[in-house]
């Protein structure tokens, strides 16, 4: 949906790297790609992954590299969308903003609940079939926790991180973060304590935020009304699948608008959100399938099914067919059970 999308580079995150002794040229060069970039307002999203593998590539280990760059980005050079969360009233409004606001700035996304003691930040891709490189997902999960530790100006630690692909020195990882880290996860999540969240920051600045704030949710606004509603509910719908049943509701909250207002506009295009909803699932049904690895059990748990008998009923309906059945058709291979 958002593959047009071009990404901006904050200035801070080249002098970020100048702080750590990596010069931009090198990055680019290691990139392969033209120095002109350096300069340029945004870049393509395989651009913008090519430049976080070459740091990666330079920093040597991967935990080193997720660690030092969230540390030494001065606030002064946070873009605006950052600088609404740096100067918000409290942890939890700060990750909210965060958010709703990394909206406007592909190719990940960022879905919070709050559940318990917890308060879970899971990241996705906006583009299942071009997943960044690990050392983006590190640094967007340690720049949340250093957020909050920035702005209540104490030293907060993380409840649990997983990652799904390999970091490096895990050891130096839970020394960061302040907790047990998971490799292998299926979700790149932080699990942060929930009573951190009431924390105020005492860089709120309730000035700055009313400059800011109004301008951000203009631009986040003209950008969501250039989709339709539709997309942007299959969008939403498809990256909260797992593990559950997408409820309208906390959809319509995230479009900022109730839930009778939504369903009305998904009418308007010809829809529902219950169809939207089961398109999703088809979709993302066949798509985990062509991945042999998966089992039928875990896909039904991808897509948001409690038991394995509702996914079978459901996949008979959109294809006429097994799951395992389809797969051995599509792929001639041996189903997987």
């Amino acid at each position: 949906m958002t593959s047009h999308n071009r990404i901006k580079i904050p200035a801070g995150f080249w002098a970020g790297l100048r702080q750590l002794g990596i010069a931009a040229h090198d990055v680019i060069r290691k990139a392969r790609l033209p120095l002109t970039i350096i300069t340029e307002p945004a870049v393509t999203t395989a651009q913008y992954f090519a430049i976080w593998q070459a740091y990666s590539d330079l920093i040597g280990d991967t935990a080193k590299g997720i660690i030092k760059l969230p540390t030494v980005f001065e606030a002064a050079q946070y873009p605006p969308s950052v600088l609404a969360t740096y100067h918000a009233r409290d942890y939890r409004d700060a990750l909210n903003r965060m958010v709703r606001y990394k909206q406007l700035c592909p190719p990940e996304s960022l879905r919070i609940t709050e559940e318990g003691e917890h308060c879970t930040i899971e990241l996705k891709w906006l583009h299942s079939d071009q997943p960044g490189p690990p050392i983006l997902v590190g640094v967007t999960l340690a720049f949340l926790l250093e957020l909050g530790r920035r702005g209540t100006g104490q030293p907060l630690t993380a409840k649990f991180v997983e990652f799904s692909h390999s970091m490096g020195d895990v050891q130096a990882l839970e020394a960061y973060f302040g907790c047990r880290i998971q490799i292998g996860a299926n979700c790149n999540r932080l699990t942060l304590h929930r009573r951190d969240l009431d924390r105020p920051f005492v860089s709120y600045n309730a000035e700055l935020l009313q400059i800011l704030t109004p301008v951000l949710d203009q631009s986040l606004d003209e950008q969501q009304s250039r989709r339709s509603i539709t997309e942007m509910v299959k969008w939403i719908t498809k990256r909260s699948l797992t593990g559950g049943r997408p409820d309208i509701r906390a959809v319509a909250s995230e479009l900022g608008m109730s839930d009778r207002t939504l369903q009305r506009r998904l009418a308007d295009e010809g829809t529902s959100f219950h169809l939207l909803l089961s398109q999703v699932r088809h979709e993302q049904a066949r798509e985990y399938l062509a991945d042999p690895s998966l089992d039928i059990k875990e896909v039904a748990f991808l897509i948001g099914y409690e038991d394995q008998n509702s996914f079978y009923r459901a996949f008979r309906l959109w294809e006429g067919d097994s799951p395992s059945n389809w797969r051995t058709e599509h792929l001639g291979t041996n189903p997987i059970n």
